[in-house]
């Protein structure tokens, strides 16, 4: 396995798709360890309703980056990177090869391509977006966003206040649309990167949605959501799972109308992360976690 080059494994996909077993199932083949990019599953407090996998699941293989923030720290994809870094560093010198798994497609490329040349936040033209998103709310900026930069409206999360006012904030101040500013440089060369992405039937993505949901509230989601509810105003909380069962709790939806709710806002979501992951061609699409062997098969021709 070891040559002149670490290997770096990525598995992608959209959510529900079967990454943590498929990444764990190349990491005891590859005796390696799994860096996760699934900035969702970045804090502690958020167990249940991110799907954070438990013991059982990992597979006694050695994950970084997991529940290891309080609520109340924010991280971007450039802290990511940063502290993913040294990380994969060790992963590689001790095993020649990594293996990184996320669903999280910005923090993922930091990872593979470094950042974005973009400017910094201008404070005066944020704080008017603030005001903007308080008295307009948040349906108005994303309008506004869809007219400024339909690529980028089409693959973002549109319910995450802070992106929307960075892609305005960037499309205002620099008269173009943030999709076309975004051009990180091409795929590190230090690394032989091998990336693979679920794509299942979107029948079976769309049942494994839905089944996970439901166990996330047999599991105890909603007295997970109760115990966060002071926390609601902190950006780690503003994301589905969460924001629906908040909604449930001011009295505006029934329970079965916020689970449901929950479950289609999250297809919504594995589409955009599909559009994302397809409009980079450097991806190997595989079926599923199933075919995790051909995956292997392939990486063992080339090491």
């Amino acid at each position: 396995m070891h040559g002149r080059k670490g290997t770096l494994v990525v598995i992608g996909g959209p959510t529900a798709s079967g990454k943590t077993a498929a990444a764990c199932a190349v990491a005891r083949a590859l005796g390696t360890g799994v860096i996760s990019a699934d900035a969702r599953q970045f804090y502690h407090a958020m167990r249940i309703g991110t799907a954070r996998p438990q013991a059982d699941e990992l597979q006694g293989v050695p994950h970084h980056f997991l529940g290891h923030l309080e609520l109340t720290e924010t991280w971007s994809a450039g802290t990511f990177a940063r502290a993913a870094e040294p990380v994969l560093q060790e992963l590689i010198a001790r095993h020649g090869v990594a293996v990184m798994a996320g669903g999280s497609g910005l923090y993922v490329d930091a990872v593979l391509h470094g950042l974005d040349p973009l400017p910094t936040t201008d404070e005066a033209l944020r704080r008017h977006l603030q005001e903007r998103l308080a008295a307009e709310g948040l349906d108005a900026l994303v309008r506004e966003l869809e007219q400024r930069d339909p690529a980028h409206w089409a693959v973002m999360d549109r319910r995450n206040p802070h992106r929307v006012l960075r892609a305005l904030e960037v499309c205002i101040r620099t008269g173009l649309p943030y999709s076309s500013q975004r051009t990180a440089p091409a795929e590190r060369t230090d690394l032989d990167i091998r990336r693979f992405a679920l794509d299942l039937p979107r029948t079976e993505l769309y049942s494994r949605i839905d089944a996970r949901v439901d166990r996330m509230m047999a599991e105890g989601l909603l007295e997970e959501a109760r115990a966060l509810l002071p926390f609601r105003h902190l950006n780690a909380l503003n994301t589905v799972g969460y924001k629906e069962l908040f909604a449930h709790f001011d009295g505006t939806c029934t329970l079965p109308e916020a689970v449901a709710l929950i479950k289609q806002h999250t297809r919504n979501y594995a589409k955009r992360q599909l559009t994302w992951l397809r409009r980079d061609p450097g991806w190997r699409w595989v079926r599923g976690p199933d075919d995790v062997e051909a995956a292997l098969a392939d990486l063992r021709s080339v090491s």
